[in-house]
């Protein structure tokens, strides 16, 4: 009697080959007990595994009458489904099933096929590997992808081998199939999307406010017009508000995050099941409201810095009704992690990494300018070129914008040298947030916040540090805006009122560079931007081009994370507009900051020139010659930056041997058409765009994605919780303006300092929402991936790019062995400062949870 499962090759006929398989595939949680309960389960056919068939596809052959298509091979079914290990598994765990297909040796080598889901939910396929191919061995097709049961298409889930082919070198055979799954990601840009659609579109930031309830959460849409320009999000086709048509609707009940986005876009399971998501839900949904209502009730404010360190060092109460209606809302492991176990009625937080080894360090000068290189947001510090600063604010509408800064106000603090001398040598810097902000510090300052624009002039010492030299706050001229700015200019003090009053303009200073630092250099600058990238890339590239398989890793979780965003973060009334000065305004004003984006600027080179911090230099590493030679995120982006540029540079040059080969290639040119002129489309008339005419476009444009994905993403968001989570030194509100003299509030300066800066800055109330959530976003999940590593070994069958990628992991430790070493030499002050906080952000590899060190290869939280 034959084995059903296995029969022997003999009764096949001469001629055919039985080729095994391993499939590895996560089951849904419960997936065989739904099959069961819905009472459609075939007994004899679930025995033999017949609910999951697979079908090889020849790159060799075609099918005869239709020559377009790879001929394909009889059914095979996933052998012992039903096995009980793998039926009612605990967690969604990997399991791996046999397969034997019956295959005639004059096909050829198998390099696709096609996969049926029989059962009634859906499984995730992570592989297939055939083993004993003719002429080929071990054949592997990484898969990585949800496989939704059959009724959900309407068309076969096509998946390809793990080999890379440029359009025009597509065995013939497998052609249509590789247009045809493009065609199947684009959909037809209609109708509402649904949890198992496989579809790529484009749509505005049109879901950020909920006009039906009225005009306190109404936002403007952002993308399609030049008043509000900004990249385009994943569409999901939801419909529009009865309010405004221009809106998309959004969902009633804010603790439902099903959003749509492509189901292999969504976090893995190890994510959703980490205390992450839940977390970030309940910090915006939970606890925020019952930390609202309670402070509605009883106002509360820090009356010293003690206070503020109790929260690190013994919690804070909460009523039991508060504590009550949380506990109620929120997942038990969540609950956990956010209180303390004794009694359960106080938030924890662990202490920020800036006052572990000194509770008052971050108060220096030293440190104050020092985390403008080695801080959470090191990417906007510039060399001042001309003296005072100008305005490039248009002086019809702001009327005169340009600095009062005099030199009588610096002159003193040089080190000796004159204004003009320490221009020529390159000694001054500026931190300047007066343009983007004046335009809204009207606006902003009819709310409960009250900013200024300002500009920070630094100096440049021998000593390798920098030192503030005068800080200037401006406003709105009051009787308009086209009557110029009223600014006052502070300089260091260190006793009596005067050097609070420093200490308050610092804070202004602080709180600019917080809100800009959330909404433009993370938000905007790495979420946002990426965004279009991952949408033309699985929409124009396929999964066989070189180019896909080389970005695609660095695209994992970004459209997931976005969604979550849209949904808690960034919308209206939503965590950022609570805890930012900004407020309403946050997103918009990011919009107005995305007019002026340029992708050529955003490699590290490209913009350290552009800041002035660094110059060309052949002779220096890198081909830049640092103008701030301590300046660590930098020095060690620059190493960062030239390995992954090397990586790309080998990779591409492997596939590309000459620009013509990137002119005729007809699926990257269609991936960056629709990149500029949709993706991007605001901009898509500006002349810096290149061409992707040349291999070197090609390979500066891959090296700055992976850039802005990886490193740049981890050095402007791991640090926030290590820098930010104590808020007095990254404030993220002013509620007041700088005192005037005579007045109760200057005399509280001048009586009880502490007490007067934190009724200043950013309240208890959002001290503990901020905190809560930026802990959140601080963290490593469980199963990152990290820069120089793939989530499978068998990504390619090249030899040659799976060697550049090792000797690519191979740079990026040795680069790790030298930011530790550069940590260690005390010769270098940036590099820990005065609160002894070592810059480890931009090493590359991490660990599980708030590490402050690590580069995941994609915008992943």
């Amino acid at each position: 009697m034959f084995n059903i499962i296995n029969p022997p090759s003999s009764i096949f006929g001469g001629g055919n080959k039985k080729i095994k398989g391993t499939v590895v595939l996560m089951k849904k949680n419960l997936l065989d007990f739904n099959d069961i309960r819905n009472g459609i389960i075939d007994p004899l056919n679930e025995l033999l595994g017949n609910r999951v068939s697979l079908q090889l596809i020849s790159a060799t052959n075609t099918d005869i009458g239709n020559e377009l298509k790879g001929k394909v091979g009889k059914a095979a079914y996933l052998e012992n489904w039903t096995n009980i290990l793998t039926l009612f598994p605990l967690f969604a765990g990997e399991s791996a099933y046999g397969v034997s297909f019956e295959w005639q040796e004059e096909l050829g080598v198998p390099e696709a096929f096609i996969i049926k889901n029989n059962h009634s939910t859906e499984f995730f396929l992570k592989s297939l590997t055939l083993e004993d191919v003719p002429n080929e061995g071990k054949v592997h097709f990484v898969c990585n992808s949800w496989v939704y049961p059959v009724d959900k298409y309407n068309y076969d889930r096509v998946f390809f081998r793990n080999k890379t082919y440029l359009p025009g070198e597509t065995p013939a055979p497998l052609r249509w199939y590789r247009e045809q799954e493009l065609v199947n990601l684009r959909g037809d840009g209609t109708g509402q999307r649904k949890e198992g659609d496989r579809v790529y579109d484009y749509d505005y930031y049109n879901d950020l406010g909920n006009p039906d309830w009225g005009d306190k959460f109404a936002r403007p849409v952002l993308g399609g017009s030049s008043e509000y320009p900004y990249p385009r999000r994943g569409r999901t086709g939801r419909p529009p508000t009865k309010t405004d048509p221009n809106c998309e609707s959004r969902d009633i009940d804010l603790l439902n995050l099903n959003f749509y986005i492509p189901r292999d876009e969504r976090f893995g399971h190890l994510k959703m099941s980490d205390f992450l998501v839940n977390t970030l839900k309940s910090v915006a949904l939970v606890i925020k409201p019952a930390l609202e209502s309670l402070f509605d009730l009883t106002p509360a404010e820090f009356d010293s810095f003690d206070d503020v360190l109790n929260l690190y060092e013994g919690g804070f109460p909460l009523p039991l009704g508060v504590f009550d209606t949380i506990r109620q809302n929120m997942p038990i492991e969540t609950l956990k992690e956010l209180f303390r176990s004794d009694g359960g009625r106080f938030l924890k937080f662990p202490k920020p990494h800036v006052i572990k080894e000194d509770k008052s360090a971050w108060m220096t000068d030293e440190e104050f300018a020092r985390e403008m290189l080695a801080g959470v947001n090191p990417v906007l510090i510039r060399r001042l070129q001309e003296f005072p600063p100008t305005s490039k604010l248009d002086p019809d509408v702001y009327g005169n914008q340009n600095s009062t800064i005099t030199e009588e106000h610096i002159n003193n603090n040089l080190d000796g040298l004159s204004v003009n001398e320490a221009l020529e040598k390159n000694r001054l810097f500026v931190l300047d947030h007066h343009d983007a902000f004046m335009p809204y510090v009207r606006r902003v300052n009819t709310t409960s916040s009250k900013i200024y624009a300002t500009r920070t002039l630094l100096f440049l010492t021998n000593d390798g540090t920098l030192k503030p030299l005068a800080i200037e706050l401006s406003l709105p001229h009051p009787q308009g805006d086209h009557l110029g700015a009223v600014s006052r200019v502070y300089t260091p003090a260190e006793q009596g009122v005067e050097s609070t009053i420093w200490q308050l303009a610092k804070a202004y200073v602080t709180v600019n560079d917080y809100g800009y630092h959330q909404l433009v250099s993370h938000w905007l600058n790495t979420h946002a931007v990426i965004e279009p990238f991952v949408l033309a890339t699985n929409r124009q590239l396929s999964v066989l081009h070189p180019i896909h398989k080389l970005l695609h890793p660095h695209f994992r979780d970004t459209m997931n994370i976005n969604a979550l965003a849209r949904q808690v973060l960034v919308n209206g009334g939503g965590v950022l507009e609570s805890v930012v000065f900004p407020g309403k305004y946050a997103m918009e004003m990011s919009a107005a900051v995305y007019k002026n984006w340029d992708l050529t600027e955003q490699s590290l080179p490209a913009d350290l020139i552009k800041r002035g911090v660094a110059v060309k230099d052949p002779s220096c590493p890198h081909g830049l010659r640092l103008l701030i030679e301590d300046y660590p995120y930098a020095v060690d982006g620059l190493e960062i930056w030239s390995a992954i540029k090397e990586w790309v540079k080998d990779y591409c040059s492997h596939y590309y041997k000459s620009d013509e080969i990137v002119q005729k290639d007809k699926e990257l040119q269609s991936w960056w058409k629709e990149l500029r002129e949709v993706g991007h489309g605001d901009l898509k008339d500006k002349p810096w765009w290149p061409k992707m005419h040349t291999r070197e476009e090609l390979i500066e444009t891959c090296a700055t994605v992976i850039w802005i994905t990886s490193a740049l993403h981890a050095a402007v968001n791991f640090g926030q919780y290590p820098y930010a989570g104590y808020l007095p030194n990254r404030p993220t509100i002013s509620r007041r303006l700088m005192p005037e003299e005579g007045t109760p509030e200057y005399e509280e300066l001048r009586t009880n300092p502490e007490k007067a800066f934190l009724r200043t800055v950013t309240a208890e109330l959002q001290t503990l929402v901020e905190i809560s959530f930026i802990e959140i976003l601080s963290k490593h999940a469980s199963d990152e991936v990290y820069l120089g590593q793939r989530d499978s070994p068998n990504w390619t069958t090249d030899a040659k790019p799976l060697l550049a990628f090792e000797r690519f992991g191979k740079k990026l430790s040795e680069i790790e062995d030298k930011i530790i070493s550069r940590n260690n030499d005390p010769t270098l002050k940036n590099r820990l400062g005065p609160v002894k906080f070592p810059y480890n952000l931009l090493i590359p590899n991490g660990e599980v949870g708030m590490v402050a060190k690590g580069i995941p290869n994609s915008v992943s939280i």
